[in-house]
């Protein structure tokens, strides 16, 4: 991995996106990561201190394309420069379509799907500069349909689109886009409380790997999208 490399992760304070922030640090990248909650920035750019100096916690939402475009900038006025986004946040909330509400909805779609819109159209123009790299954290829920799914299904089918339509559009700049689709991870999504149940899991440090794998490939090869999943499902 070359040098002075610098990352932005959206929902970054835990889980998957805390995950790849750590291995990043570990790996000498420098990493910027936002939350909407201050006290949750606040803990885990302190909890991450452990692993390098390197991390800046920004509050950011990413509903809020102006928001978004404040957190990039707050990151090159940091490090100077961006070379990796990471569209990590995400809402999952699951009823039957009859009982689901239209702000539930909407809350689903503007998290999962238009704030990853609204973080690349932020960092963009940063990533054409670097000749970067735009990462979406999707789910096999983008391909798998299921009861109680159909906001969380809409919004990870669409973060599938969007990615897969945006590398076509980037790749002209040397952009690289891939869309990760991870299966059952030990993280705090949708009111889990990680336990040793849940070790059979994709681990949050395994989908940094992951991550850390992909930037780490030949700049001539482009994994665009990637299903991944528990070996042994329990």
């Amino acid at each position: 991995m070359p040098e002075n490399k610098v990352a932005y992760i959206t929902g970054g304070t835990k889980g998957i996106g805390f995950g790849i922030a750590r291995i990043l640090l570990e790996n000498g990248i420098s990493v910027a990561f936002s939350g909407r909650k201050r006290d949750d920035v606040e803990k885990a750019e302190e909890d991450l201190k452990q692993y390098s100096e390197n991390v800046f916690g920004i509050v950011s939402d990413v509903r809020s394309l102006e928001s978004e475009e404040e957190a990039v900038k707050s990151t090159i006025a940091k490090f100077g420069r961006l070379d990796f986004v990471i569209a990590n946040a995400g809402l999952g909330i699951f009823k039957p379509v009859d009982e689901l509400t239209a702000q539930e909805w909407n809350d689903m779609i503007e998290t999962n799907l238009t704030g990853a819109f609204y973080t690349l159209k932020a960092s963009v123009e940063e990533l054409k500069k670097t000749e970067g790299y735009y990462i979406t954290v999707s789910s096999l829920a983008g391909a798998n349909f299921f009861e109680n799914g159909t906001g969380y299904n809409a919004s990870k089918f669409g973060v599938v689109g969007f990615t897969q339509a945006a590398m076509i559009d980037l790749r002209k700049y040397n952009i690289k886009s891939t869309v990760i689709m991870p299966g059952s991870v030990a993280t705090n999504f949708n009111g889990n409380v990680p336990s040793e149940k849940d070790n059979w899991k994709i681990q949050p440090e395994d989908m940094g790997n992951l991550v850390l794998d992909i930037l780490k490939m030949n700049p001539r090869v482009l994994p665009s999208k990637i299903e991944f999943r528990a070996t042994k499902p329990a």
